[in-house]
């Protein structure tokens, strides 16, 4: 467990910050902008569970499976995290915290269990309906973004893939997730192409 007695250091006041290896790199490194992003990601997935009900005792079952699930994402969210801040190739790579194969896997499985009861699609889906699938929304596109950035770092950087994996998957995850908010589909906003011309 990490424990952290002192929150701020005054080591990023010249721009810079540390890598899990201890590397100095600026803070607009690639590799600290897809980390950043996503923290960034997981933050709007805390958002969004916390508009599942704030009290555990109020969800119905439906919410209480979706706020089982975004719990375990939050957790895995910061294994990334760790991961990517610590470079494959660095000096404290050995032993390092790294995403497994398996964490994706266990996404594709949340995401056949919960889209099976979904409505079918009948249009692309905007991100509204419930508070709780818009706010899914938003965490989705964010970690679309994560995942951008992340592929952008592996052009450059050994990157596991497991990442890459886990964050494609996570996006499609939030989709349904969304989708389940919003009476499992029956009340999504959809899209009308050319509604408004």
């Amino acid at each position: 467990m990490v424990k952290l007695t002192k929150i701020y250091t005054r080591g990023g006041d010249s721009g810079e910050t540390s890598l899990g290896d201890g590397a100095r790199v600026p803070k607009d490194d690639i590799r600290v902008a897809a980390y950043g992003a996503v923290d960034e990601a997981n933050a709007a997935i805390g958002l969004a569970r916390s508009a599942l009900g704030a009290d555990l005792a109020d969800l119905n079952e439906k919410s209480k499976l979706a706020d089982a699930i975004l719990e375990r994402v939050l957790n895995d969210m910061f294994d990334l995290g760790a991961d990517l801040c610590t470079p494959e190739d660095g000096k404290r790579a050995n032993g390092a915290l790294r995403v497994t194969p398996d964490q994706p896997v266990r996404l594709e499985q949340e995401i056949d269990a919960v889209n099976d009861a979904l409505d079918p699609l009948e249009s692309f889906v905007l991100p509204g309906g419930s508070a709780a699938a818009a706010h899914m929304h938003l965490a989705r596109t964010i970690t679309r973004r994560a995942e951008r950035l992340v592929v952008t770092l592996a052009r450059t950087s050994a990157v596991n893939p497991a990442v890459v994996t886990y964050l494609n998957r996570l996006s499609d995850l939030l989709f349904v997730l969304a989708r389940h908010c919003n009476d499992g589909g029956k009340g999504d906003v959809l899209w009308k192409p050319g509604a408004n011309r």
